[in-house]
C-alpha cells in the first residue's frame, strides 16, 4: 500500500519540479529582485518599497498603466463580442465551414508576423488602409505615429488576429445548446434578438466566462504585437505594462523597477481575474 502511494508521487514528481523550477522559484526571485536597485551585472542594492512608489511618479509608467486599461477595455468588446456575434451567425448560414476559415486563419499566423502585416497595410504612402481612404476621397493617416490613434490601430491587429480563437469557442457552446428551447422560442412569436437575448446568451454562460477570462489575461500581458509595430513609440507614448517592463528590465537595465513593474502587473491580473471569476460564479449559483 506504501509503495502504490510513493509510485503514484512519483508519477507527478517530473510535473512538480518543472513547476517548481520554472515557475515558483523565478517568481520568488521576481519578489526579491524588485525591492532591489539594480543593472543586472553589479551588486543588488535593496531599497525596499523604493521602486513601487516610483509608480506614481513616473509618467511613462501611469501612460502605460492607462493604455493597458485601454487595451483590457476594448479587447472585450471588439474581440469578444465580435467573436461571439461571428459565431452565432455563421452557425446559421450555409457556407459555414468557408467562414469558419476565413475567421480562423488569422489564428494560425504569430503575433509577430501579424505585426509586420498590419505594420505594412497601416504605411502611410503605400499602405493598403490609406490606398482605400484615398480612393474614397479621404485624407490618409500616420496610424501608428499619432496618439492615441496608434493604440486604437493596433488594437484592431490584435482583434482581427484572435476573434478568430472566440469564435471557434463560442460555436462549440452554440453546438451545445438544445433546440427545443429555441424553437419553443420562435413558436411563441420571439423576435431573433430575443431569442438570442433571453434564451441563447443566457445558455452560453459558462463558455462565456471562459472567453472573456482569457481576454483579459492575454490583453493584460499583450507585448509581442506592440513591440513589432510601433516599438512603444513615438516616445514610449504606446506602451503597455509588458512592454514597460521588458524596456525597463532589458533595454535599460532597471532590473529591480522592471521586476516591480513586473510584480504589479502579475497582482493586477490575478485580482481582476479572481474578481470576475468570483461575481460570475455567484451569479451562476443565484440563477
Amino acid at each position: 500500500m506504501v509503495g502504490e502511494k510513493l509510485s503514484s508521487y512519483l508519477f507527478i514528481l517530473p510535473a512538480l519540479a518543472m513547476v517548481v523550477i520554472f515557475l515558483l522559484i523565478p517568481a520568488g526571485y521576481t519578489v526579491v529582485v524588485s525591492f532591489t536597485k539594480w543593472d543586472g551585472l553589479g551588486i543588488p542594492k535593496f531599497i525596499g518599497f523604493g521602486n513601487y512608489f516610483q509608480f506614481v511618479r513616473d509618467h511613462v509608467f501611469l501612460t502605460s498603466l492607462r493604455n493597458t486599461v485601454i487595451w483590457v477595455i476594448f479587447t472585450l468588446a471588439f474581440s469578444v463580442f465580435l467573436g461571439l456575434l461571428v459565431a452565432y451567425f455563421v452557425n446559421r448560414i450555409r457556407l459555414a465551414n468557408l467562414f469558419k476559415s476565413l475567421f480562423y486563419i488569422p489564428l494560425t499566423i504569430s503575433a509577430v508576423t501579424t505585426g509586420l502585416i498590419w505594420l505594412w497595410m497601416y504605411s502611410p504612402d503605400l499602405g493598403v488602409v490609406n490606398t482605400l481612404l484615398r480612393l474614397l476621397g479621404f485624407p490618409g493617416r500616420s496610424w501608428l505615429s499619432e496618439v492615441p490613434l496608434n493604440t486604437y490601430a493596433m488594437i484592431w491587429a490584435w482583434t482581427w488576429k484572435t476573434v478568430g480563437m472566440n469564435m471557434v469557442i463560442f460555436l462549440i457552446g452554440l453546438q451545445t445548446i438544445p433546440t427545443e428551447p429555441v424553437e419553443a422560442c420562435k413558436i411563441d412569436g420571439a423576435t431573433e434578438w430575443q431569442t438570442f437575448r433571453y434564451v441563447v446568451f443566457p445558455m452560453l454562460r459558462t463558455i462565456t466566462t471562459v472567453v472573456v477570462a482569457m481576454s483579459l489575461i492575454n490583453s493584460f500581458n499583450i507585448f509581442d504585437i506592440i513591440y513589432v509595430m510601433t516599438d512603444g513609440g513615438p516616445y514610449r507614448s504606446s506602451e503597455t505594462l509588458a512592454v514597460s517592463m521588458f524596456r525597463e528590465s532589458f533595454v535599460l537595465f532597471h532590473m529591480g523597477y522592471g521586476a516591480a513593474i513586473a510584480i504589479f502587473l502579475s497582482v493586477v491580473v490575478l485580482f481582476v481575474s479572481w474578481i470576475y471569476v468570483r461575481e460570475v460564479t455567484k451569479r451562476e449559483v443565484h440563477y
